[in-house]
C-alpha cells in the first residue's frame, strides 16, 4: 500500500506498463487532479487512490486495468 501523502503536484501519472496518462495537478480527498495540460478535452480528470499500484521515481503508476478517463494520454 502506498501512502497518498506521497503524491505531490508535477508527479507523472502512469499506467501499469509505464505509458503517460497526464500529471498530478492536485490530491482532493481520495483523488488525484490531473493536469488540463495533458487532457485532450481540456478539462481536469479525476483518478481514484484506490487505482493507485505504487509510487516509484516521481512517478504514480496505476493498477492494471485501470479506466482511464476519456480525453487523457494513454486514449
Amino acid at each position: 500500500m502506498f501512502e497518498k501523502l506521497r503524491i505531490r503536484e508535477h508527479m507523472e501519472v502512469a499506467t501499469s506498463t509505464g505509458q503517460h496518462v497526464g500529471t498530478v495537478d492536485d490530491v482532493k480527498d481520495d483523488q488525484i487532479k490531473l493536469t488540463r495540460t495533458d487532457s485532450a478535452d481540456g478539462a481536469h480528470h479525476y483518478i481514484a487512490f484506490e487505482n493507485v499500484d505504487k509510487i516509484e521515481d516521481n512517478r504514480v503508476y496505476l493498477k492494471e486495468g485501470t479506466p482511464i478517463p476519456m480525453g487523457v494520454g494513454a486514449n
